[in-house]
């Protein structure tokens, strides 16, 4: 049986999931109430955990199973004005498949979790040109990442050939999160586009 509020699209005899649903409402620490931050937990990180456990069915008749998260570089990695209960959630994503590993190995189901940094989206784009440059800016690879970028990696972590890969957290950022500080960008080379 399914959780409340949880449905499964797609065949019901699963081997994979992504859990990649998660809300981003800004608001400043000093005006949250505690039905704000349970809110972005109960979809970011209760939600996640719960769409595991009711995959975990028919992973176990499968006989194997993949499970990525889909978490964020902001809260594990880094943070932003407006955003601690969205970074804290997400936050608790990578320390999940840890546990969970442990747990669901013997049952060969393997849990990983991607952390995206900047990706260009509609709702990003609804934000303006200035404002896409300002993101895109302290990413070496000169510019943001865009939803194929996310997907290949959550592919790869989903396919036969990771079938040795469990517990771990790949960072999809172009390098976002590398330099220690804006010098260090600025003493790289000259970023490249594309």
């Amino acid at each position: 049986m399914l959780p409340p509020g949880i449905t499964l699209r797609g065949r019901p005899e699963t081997s994979h999931l992504c859990a990649d649903a998660d809300i981003l409402p800004e608001k400043p620490l000093r005006e949250m109430t505690a039905a704000d931050i349970d809110e972005v937990l109960a979809v970011n990180l209760r939600g996640s955990i719960l769409s595991v456990r009711a995959c975990l069915p028919a992973m176990e008749r499968a006989g194997h199973g993949r499970i990525i998260l889909t978490s964020s570089a902001t809260g594990p990695t880094t943070g932003y004005t407006g955003w601690s209960r969205y970074g804290a959630s997400k936050a608790g994503q990578p320390g999940f498949p840890r546990g969970a590993a442990l747990e669901l190995t013997p049952l060969r189901i393997t849990v990983n979790a991607v952390l995206p940094g900047n990706v260009r989206t509609e709702g990003l784009d609804a934000l303006g040109e200035d404002y896409l440059r300002r993101m895109a800016a302290p990413i070496p690879l000169g510019r943001l990442g865009e939803t194929p970028d996310i997907a290949h990696a959550v592919g790869s972590l989903a396919s036969d050939e990771a079938a040795f890969i469990t517990g771990q957290t790949l960072t999809v950022d172009g390098g976002q999160t590398v330099p220690e500080s804006p010098d260090a960008l600025a003493l790289a080379p000259a970023s490249v586009s594309g």
